[in-house]
């Protein structure tokens, strides 16, 4: 429930905010509030994939590709996702999540997402994305950026990411 309120605070904020590129990046704020501690008294580390989810709908809004494909309405799914932490988020901090898309294949889109508090990076989420068809199917991440106008050659994938995103596929195989 506490999601709502600040997916609401998002819509409602977001048009305010400048435009960002549909690769990014796009920085969200944010602060820890109480409902987000665990019983150490940090950020619980559920919480920061979470608003990673928030951030990713900041970033299509006021990337206008929300607008843009709309009609066109596959959906954005998460098909894998891990994060790393390197510091604790205490309670009322603010910080930024810095989302920016770091390429594309044939299947899958994928993301980075930083927490920053200031100039130090907290924690690093990498996200693949799979945009599936109302009505089943998948549509192929440069499809959705041509319908909306973009460029639709991907970045060349850093070796990282590939190795990354083939050992996710290894772990539903297994």
């Amino acid at each position: 429930m506490k999601l709502y309120f600040r997916l609401i605070w998002l819509l409602l904020t977001a048009r305010f905010q400048p435009n960002v590129p549909v690769m990014g990046p796009c920085r969200t704020k944010f602060r820890v509030w109480p409902t987000d501690l665990d019983v150490l008294r940090h950020m619980n580390n559920g919480q920061y994939l979470i608003l990673c989810d928030l951030a990713r709908m900041d970033i299509l809004i006021r990337s206008g590709l929300l607008s843009k494909i709309k009609n066109f309405a596959p959906m954005a799914v998460v098909a894998a996702e891990t994060i790393q932490f390197s510091r604790s988020l205490e309670p009322f901090e603010s910080f930024e999540i810095e989302t920016r898309a770091l390429g594309w294949d044939d299947r899958l889109l994928y993301l980075q997402q930083q927490f920053i508090r200031g100039e130090q990076v907290i924690a690093t989420a990498v996200v693949s994305l799979r945009f599936v068809k109302r009505k089943g199917g998948t549509v192929d991440p440069a499809e959705v950026l041509a319908h909306a106008g973009e460029a639709t050659e991907s970045p060349e994938l850093p070796d990282w990411v590939r190795a990354w995103s083939q050992n996710m596929r290894e772990l539903r195989a297994a």
